[in-house]
């Protein structure tokens, strides 16, 4: 009886494994696994900004009320300029104390209101902004801007196959090396996918309304497969 040898394969998310007894061919003795990335690109279909109002007052009533007024504001000038008013919800509400020059006395209250919107009609997206820092004036705050894709069904479908093929590349390559064939698929695993969405704008304190210039690009969509083979 002969003993063979398994063969390694050094590059990451490659295991080649040969196995068996004897002179035996049959199929399951020998197998490959294989880990293959597909990647695609596609235009984003929905902004999402997160968004608001801070404002300091004497007291705690005041600035509740003002941020209150100055969100309501920035709402109503987002829906006026074309956002649905379903897609903007409150995301955070929050009153804190100021304190004076020795650090200890309470000198007022700041009070923030921050929202979420998200634009599906992306070449309203600038006027959208541009309308909520005219309507908050000095108290507006942006705090991020990113395109995404909202349905990349088709775009991961899409990287899905390209994965396998990739997989099924390698495969190939090793089972020549080795002196085989691949043979039946034993085991596909899906190891993640997405796409993640990529800051475009950020800001904390802008003042009179600009006119907001936003690049949408494009949003890669990755997929990986790990897949076993037989070979013989």
């Amino acid at each position: 009886m002969r003993r063979l040898t398994a063969l390694c394969a050094a590059t990451a998310g490659v295991a080649l494994v040969l196995t068996g007894c004897g002179s035996s061919d049959s199929s399951g003795d020998r197998t490959v696994t294989v880990t293959g990335t597909g990647k695609v690109q596609g235009t984003p279909d929905v902004l999402n900004a997160d968004l608001g109002t801070e404002v300091s007052a004497a007291d705690v009533s005041a600035a509740v009320n003002q941020a209150n007024d100055k969100a309501k504001a920035i709402t109503d000038a987002m829906v006026t300029a074309g956002a649905k008013r379903e897609d903007i919800k409150t995301s955070d509400l929050s009153v804190q104390p100021t304190y004076g020059t020795d650090g200890h006395s309470i000198s007022g209250y700041r009070a923030t209101n921050t929202m979420h919107v998200a634009v599906r009609d992306l070449p309203k997206a600038s006027g959208i902004l541009s309308a909520a820092v005219q309507a908050g004036g000095n108290d507006t705050r942006i705090n991020s801007v990113a395109f995404g894709l909202e349905d990349n069904t088709k775009l991961l479908s899409d990287a899905r196959a390209r994965a396998f093929d990739d997989a099924k590349s390698r495969a190939e390559q090793y089972a020549g090396l080795s002196g085989l064939k691949l043979k039946t698929v034993k085991t596909i695993s899906e190891n993640g996918s997405g796409a993640t969405p990529t800051p475009m704008y950020r800001d904390t304190a802008p003042g009179a309304a600009p006119n907001i210039n936003l690049e949408p690009g494009q949003q890669t969509v990755t997929f990986t497969v790990t897949v076993a083979w037989d070979m013989g």
